[in-house]
């Protein structure tokens, strides 16, 4: 079938046969299809979709086009988790040596933040020494001494979806639920793991802004996984505030370090969200039998600081100076040149938040990056003093801003002043956690 006949197909709602997916995917990668007609189709599946059995093909073909990494020498069940991104989401450097610490096998590929602040290789690669490029074997190798290692991801894994994605940013596709899961799961597919923990975010700080979306990808993904034969399960959570109360990349890693030491109270909101992200993992291992068990399993290793020992341990053995994993030592890797902070107006209850406008304003003060280009200087970012719920007096500081280069300062003390919005009267509050699919 000439493929302008799989666009016409779609396009009047039909269902794609498997054979037709993996020629798209074989032909677009090898250049025989061009962009204007792989438009076409993504365009097609933005406004007619796909099922699971058409998105679980899409997501295969995806996975096939370049390297799958085979971990099936490594002990136990290989874990992974993904967060769809957020805002102070630093749940990768608490949750994944908190499993290890129970017995788990983490053995996880990660990407590089582009927006708001750093992913998870920008946040180790704060700690100086720390090499994220690791090659396949001394990854596993990692793993199999440690439980846990966290790589960057290959530079042949999943071409397909790099040239997908960018072709969907530049023709108002993004946002197809199908061609999302399928671009999430093909790599977390491709890096080999058995069982896969989802975090999908909502809200403001999140790329699915409502509950209903968010609940449609996450059983999609879940769908998706199953149907590929990995266990997976997907939480809901929140993101209409940043998840910790630190937005940077050597911050962040002072506040995961704070959560393993255990110096966050069980209340936090990242410390909620860890725990039930660490118990599903624990559960699809088959290391626990119930989500209290688990959770049990969790806090012990918080508490005999096995945890902590896990991330220091990884650090060290990828090259890093392990010795800045205390308290005291990452108050030398979040060091600046200056503070500047942001204080309330008036008295009242911070309501609400946007956090996609305090993630920019970390932005702005050389914590993330514009474009793929940009440098970013891992002490900089910020730190929230009020949670949504908070009673604040007029005057009170509500987020401490580290500083190094301030030519953006003060637009990121407006952003921020204008992403917390204070009344007279306490609203309803979200809750962390929405649901979980599995």
């Amino acid at each position: 079938m000439r493929f302008v006949d799989v666009i016409e197909a779609k396009a009047e709602g039909n269902e794609l046969s498997t054979q037709d997916i993996e020629a798209m995917i074989t032909d677009y990668v090898a250049g025989k299809i061009p962009d204007y007609q792989m438009s076409a189709m993504c365009m097609a599946i933005l406004q007619k979709g796909m099922n699971a059995r058409e998105s679980t093909d899409l997501t295969l073909a995806m996975m096939r086009s370049g390297d799958v990494v085979d971990l099936s020498d490594l002990p136990g069940v290989k874990l992974d988790k993904h967060s769809t991104g957020g805002v102070g989401d630093t749940t990768t450097l608490v949750v994944g040596p908190l499993v290890a610490a129970c017995g788990g096998t983490v053995a996880k590929m990660s990407g590089r933040g582009l927006g708001h602040t750093g992913g998870t290789i920008d946040k180790l690669e704060a700690i100086p020494g720390t090499n994220v490029s690791l090659p396949i074997e001394q990854f596993k190798s990692i793993v199999r001494a440690n439980g846990l290692a966290v790589t960057g991801q290959t530079g042949n894994l999943v071409p397909a979806d790099k040239k997908m994605y960018a072709l969907r940013d530049v023709t108002a596709t993004i946002r197809s639920i199908p061609l999302i899961a399928s671009s999430i799961m093909s790599k977390k597919l491709a890096s080999g793991a058995d069982a896969i923990v989802l975090d999908v975010k909502t809200g403001t700080g999140a790329f699915m802004r409502t509950k209903e979306e968010a609940f449609e990808l996450a059983r999609l993904m879940v769908d998706i996984g199953t149907l590929a034969g990995r266990k997976v399960r997907a939480v809901v959570t929140d993101m209409n505030q940043p998840l910790g109360t630190a937005v940077g990349n050597a911050l962040e890693v002072e506040e995961a370090v704070a959560l393993l030491s255990g110096q966050l109270e069980e209340q936090d909101p990242l410390y909620e969200v860890c725990m039930i992200l660490g118990s599903s993992m624990l559960e699809l291992a088959g290391l626990a039998e119930t989500e209290a068990d688990a959770r049990a399993k969790l806090r012990e290793a918080i508490v005999t600081g096995a945890g902590l020992e896990k991330l220091r341990a990884m650090i060290s053995l990828q090259g890093g100076d392990a010795s800045f994993l205390s308290i005291e030592g990452m108050k030398r890797l979040t060091a600046v040149k200056r503070h500047a902070f942001v204080l309330a107006e008036k008295c009242g209850y911070v309501t609400s938040m946007n956090a996609e406008g305090i993630g920019t304003a970390a932005q702005l003060l050389g914590a993330g990056r514009a474009t793929k280009e940009d440098t970013i200087d891992p002490a900089v970012g910020l730190v929230m003093k009020v949670r949504c719920g908070a009673k604040v007096e007029a005057g009170d500081v509500l987020a401490d801003l580290y500083v190094n280069d301030d030519r953006y300062l003060q637009d990121s003390i407006n952003l921020l002043t204008a992403s917390i919005h204070i009344s007279e009267e306490l609203t309803e509050l979200a809750p962390m956690i929405y649901g979980v699919v599995s």
